[in-house]
């Protein structure tokens, strides 16, 4: 079987589908608001330029989402899938944002849940890479089960050096 990037997953509150360029208006009208960026390493994202840069990597990834409220049809977030390595049979999730309407954790929750049960039908291992002084992912990641397993250095969007925390969670 082959790692399908972008299946349309459909949940009791959400609704995940393949990012398209249409989307920009709705996905920058959630992103543009500075609170949901203040943790993470890239927390310029809110500006245009910035996002727009993260919005054009994103469709050019092929694994990318646009994450739809059911009950109000609006869009709050986005997240992909990224890195499949089948030797590994690992892939990571990540670069997930919600709007601050929609935090909390059952929308999260219901979000890597969809994700996850997907990832697993051709993986054994899904990893989440979050930065030390984002707590607040932090905590999100560690109430869906994940366990952080390293410290990786890498790079942010302007090229400076930033150190991850390496979570991951294991097919049940």
């Amino acid at each position: 079987m082959v790692f399908e990037l972008q299946p349309h997953l459909v949940g009791d509150l959400l609704e995940l589908r393949p990012l398209r360029p249409d989307d920009w208006d709705g996905l920058f009208t959630v992103a543009s608001d500075p609170l949901i960026w203040e943790q993470h390493p890239a927390r310029d994202r809110y500006k245009e330029e910035v996002f727009n840069e993260f919005f054009r990597e994103a469709l050019e990834t092929g694994s990318a989402f646009v994450v739809i409220d059911r009950k109000t049809q609006r869009t709050i977030g986005s997240s992909r899938y990224f890195g499949l390595d089948l030797e590994k049979r690992e892939i990571e999730i990540g670069w997930t944002f919600l709007a601050r309407s929609h935090w909390g954790g059952k929308y999260n929750a219901e979000l890597k849940r969809l994700m996850l049960d997907h990832a697993f039908k051709f993986v054994e291992t899904v990893v989440l890479l979050v930065a030390p002084t984002n707590g607040r992912s932090r905590k999100a990641v560690e109430r869906i089960g994940g366990v952080m397993r390293e410290r990786r250095a890498g790079a942010d969007p302007h090229r400076q050096n930033v150190e991850h925390l390496v979570y991951e969670i294991k097919k049940p």
